[in-house]
């Protein structure tokens, strides 16, 4: 969700095309920008002030001369402003200061109970990040952006939680708006599947532009990339392969009033359950993990059984979105092998040749930091997007 302030007097094209011809980080000079815009190299100049200003752009070498001095080149100020990003999670908080190119400056990771409620929790995240920039030698006026991650639904157009199960009293609550109110920034809200699948692409799959990342964890969820761009639906809840009846499931009642769905038969704590119908002491996935690293058969069998389950599941979307990549994260992701040889079992068998000649189905490799990344991500893609900085040349 994204809070924008009034257009720019200057018109949508004032600095942000010259703007985005330096984002990628290469050094050009005036005489470079005026031939790629077409601008005339006054206007070009008045526009790299403008950006100076911001803290966007900033002179980086001389350009080798034809003559007489050598003429100045500009590049994208990586640590001219930062973003503030969170990953709110069902028990945790991991909230960092990040640079213009998404590299963590500051970051701090602690127990916090998300049923506390909204405004304590976001207090404590609002008090961390001052913290935190305070570290990292900043002041809060250096803030372009915020980007939160929640474990739960989020409808996007407003970044507000809706009917989130594991989150009491945030349904409804606006987010953005708090957090604006503290710290007069653009604020964008995500839930933590989105973000993390934007979070695992920036960090290993960059020229990768149809990822799916699935969570496996407490609850069952996706996030899909598709053409480069992040695929929410029409009301934020694409993805939700969770509640996706499944046929093994049938009769198994689930925590959203159906029963069958994806999550009440291969989410963590549902292979607990499952578990304990043969004696075993399993009352959450991470018990579960504990069975399979010791070696426990029946809870090898058992994770690998949910990643057949999920691998069903995983089928239709193959066949739907035809993605490149298809990682499975959350804490389930730790069974390794056992979760991941479910799934190929299952894709690689119904799904059609040509969807998969080319299909990697992986185990995460940003593990825990996926989340807060990819929030970090977001905020930096709003905030250096054509209508990002016509906000910041507006206020």
């Amino acid at each position: 969700m994204v809070l924008i302030a009034r257009s720019s007097a200057l018109g949508p094209s004032a600095v942000n095309e010259l703007f985005q011809y330096l984002r990628d980080g290469s050094p050009r000079t005036r005489s470079e920008l005026a031939s790629m815009t077409g601008l005339a190299r006054s206007t070009v100049a008045a526009r790299i002030d403008g950006l100076m200003r911001l803290g966007l752009v900033a002179p980086v070498r001389d350009g080798p001369s034809t003559g007489g001095r050598p003429p100045s080149q500009f590049a994208l100020n990586r640590t001219g402003r930062v973003v503030i990003a969170a990953d709110l999670g069902a028990s945790h908080s991991t909230i960092a200061v990040m640079d213009l190119t998404g590299s963590i400056l500051q970051e701090s990771r602690e127990k916090l109970d998300i049923a506390l409620g909204p405004e304590p929790v976001l207090s404590h995240m609002r008090d961390s990040a001052k913290r935190l920039m305070g570290l990292a030698g900043r002041d809060v006026a250096d803030v372009i952006a915020v980007g939160i991650g929640l474990p739960g639904p989020v409808e996007f157009t407003t970044g507000r939680p809706s009917n989130p199960p594991i989150m009491p009293g945030w349904n409804g609550f606006d987010v953005p708006g708090w957090v604006h109110r503290h710290l007069n920034v653009p604020v964008h809200v995500e839930n933590d599947v989105n973000i993390m699948s934007l979070g695992e692409r920036a960090l290993f799959f960059p020229e990768v532009d149809d990822v799916v990342f699935v969570k496996v964890a407490t609850g069952i969820g996706a996030g899909i990339i598709s053409g480069g761009w992040l695929q929410r639906g029409a009301q934020g809840t694409a993805g939700d392969i969770g509640h996706v009846r499944v046929e093994r499931g049938a009769g198994i009642a689930c925590p959203c009033g159906n029963s069958g769905c994806l999550e009440a038969i291969a989410s963590g704590p549902a292979i607990a359950a499952s578990l304990r119908g043969y004696g075993l002491d399993a009352t959450s996935g991470s018990h579960v993990l504990d069975l399979v690293r010791q070696g426990n058969t029946a809870a090898i069998q058992a994770v690998r059984q949910a990643g057949r389950d999920i691998g069903e599941v995983l089928t239709s979307c193959i066949s739907f979105i035809n993605p490149s990549v298809i990682v499975i994260g959350g804490s389930m992701a730790q069974a390794g092998e056992h979760l991941l040889a479910g799934v190929r079992e299952v894709v690689y068998t119904r799904s059609t040749p040509l969807a998969t000649e080319h299909l990697s189905i992986v185990q995460s490799k940003a593990g825990a930091n996926a989340a807060v990344i990819g929030a970090g991500t977001l905020s930096i893609q709003h905030a250096l997007s054509p209508e990002g900085i016509n906000s910041m040349m507006a206020a």
